[in-house]
């Protein structure tokens, strides 16, 4: 039988005093961590299961907060790829229950011995293992359905989790957060293993940043960039950095015309508002005079606006020119760039000065030209002959994402369950001292 108490989540937009509710917050995050680290797998799975049923049982709750959420969207004139990221409808809420309980299918990465040796010179036995990070802070934007990603993620990796959920998805995220919040104790696990900041305070993501006096290991952003650029800039804790998606198609002279239009129209046109979108088209000039007409008059007739240099305005006169600021722009929306390329060594350099090194894809038949491009493009996640939309952890056999971590420390692309454990040593002796 869960509590009402502990599963309630005050909703307020400010609080007499922020940094002593974080801080008590930080408090009873770091003591269930303790808890959920050295819970068995299986009553984490358990309350993985029970965190799914939670969030079927209480549709009818967060669609209503959803619903609230939109409308406050729609009054503050917010685009409609935003939109799109902040709409829970049935059947999103139930691929986000789904998710949550299939995360609990996931090997537990909590013990795994990630290497083991003996030293020849002394006998010792030793074993790298793997250990959860502790307490993970996620501060995100707009996106509900990160609130039940990040804490199933945390919680099968063993950790404890604080969300910090934008303004604009506040409402949904409280109700969300209270029914992950159920299935922990429903399971015998601390609810406080999973806590939303109850406050719409900005002030919080200052205390967040600032590690609560040692109750936090990681910071998770997720959002814009200036979201970003202030996490990075102000932590005084570890940081995996979700940057924005200025992701690339570059279509090699020798692509199939017929792939390289599905793809395109995919990685740009599924969903604009996601990080793996693709934001600009490179086109090799080898292959223009067949690929380049096509593809440009596919996205217009799609409704994408086409921004380009002289040679694409020259083919389809709906093209506007693209400005510089346009190669190094997120659209997130139905907007793309587009730019005709000298050859792979041009778009290689092209992703490099403008890219986010998040997702890179080429399209060709040329194995020694996609090797190339997978080995010199230095992004998070690079593929060959298939769409940047596939830059998602469930994707890639991961259950859900925190986010795509586009620095190079740690954990790099997608952040699942093994990039939220560290590690520690075991070493066996059996009476050995050192001379």
């Amino acid at each position: 039988m869960t509590s009402d108490k502990t599963l309630r989540i005050v909703a307020t937009n400010d609080a007499d005093d922020v940094g002593a509710l974080m801080h008590a917050l930080g408090r009873r995050a770091r003591a269930a961590a303790r808890a959920v680290a050295l819970a068995p797998a299986a009553q984490r799975d358990a309350a993985l299961h029970a965190m799914g049923n939670a969030l079927t049982a209480r549709a009818a709750a967060i669609l209503a907060a959803n619903a609230q959420d939109i409308a406050e969207a729609k009054a503050a004139g917010q685009n409609a790829a935003f939109i799109d990221r902040l709409m829970l409808d049935e059947k999103r809420l139930a691929e986000v229950a789904h998710a949550v309980a299939d995360i609990a299918k996931l090997p537990d990465p909590v013990g795994r011995v990630l290497a083991q040796w003996t030293q020849a010179s002394n006998g010792l036995r030793f074993e790298r293992v793997a250990t959860p990070l502790g307490v993970i802070a996620v501060i995100f934007e707009s996106r509900p359905n990160v609130t039940a990603d990040a804490g199933a993620l945390c919680l099968k990796s063993g950790n404890a989790a604080i969300l910090r959920a934008g303004s604009d998805s506040f409402r949904t995220s409280t109700e969300i957060a209270a029914a992950l919040r159920q299935g922990l104790e429903e399971a015998g696990l601390p609810a406080d293993a999973i806590q939303l900041v109850p406050t719409r305070d900005r002030a919080a993501v200052g205390e967040i940043l600032k590690g609560l006096d040692g109750a936090i290991d990681v910071v998770v952003p997720r959002g814009g960039k200036s979201l970003v650029a202030r996490v990075q800039s102000d932590a005084r804790v570890p940081v995996f950095a979700h940057l924005d998606g200025n992701c690339h198609v570059y279509i090699h002279e020798r692509a199939d015309l017929d792939m390289a239009q599905a793809i395109v129209l995919n990685a740009k046109l599924r969903r604009t508002g996601v990080c793996g979108s693709a934001e600009t088209l490179l086109v090799d000039e080898a292959c223009a005079a067949t690929h380049l007409a096509s593809l440009v008059k596919a996205l217009l007739d799609a409704g994408c606006a086409v921004r380009g240099d002289g040679a694409t305005q020259a083919v389809d006169a709906r093209v506007t020119p693209a400005t510089e600021q346009d190669w190094a722009t997120e659209f997130l929306d139905r907007i793309i760039a587009v730019k005709l390329v000298a050859g792979l060594d041009e778009a290689i350099d092209h992703i490099e000065r403008y890219g986010s090194h998040h997702t890179e894809a080429i399209i060709t038949a040329d194995a020694e030209a996609a090797r190339r491009f997978l080995a010199e493009v230095d992004s998070a996640i690079v593929l060959h002959n298939a769409s940047t939309q596939f830059a998602d952890g469930g994707e890639f056999g991961f259950g859900a994402e925190i986010g795509i971590a586009t620095g190079r420390m740690h954990a790099r692309g997608p952040v699942g369950v093994e990039q939220l454990c560290s590690f520690k040593y075991r070493v066996h002796g059996d009476g050995q001292i050192r001379p």
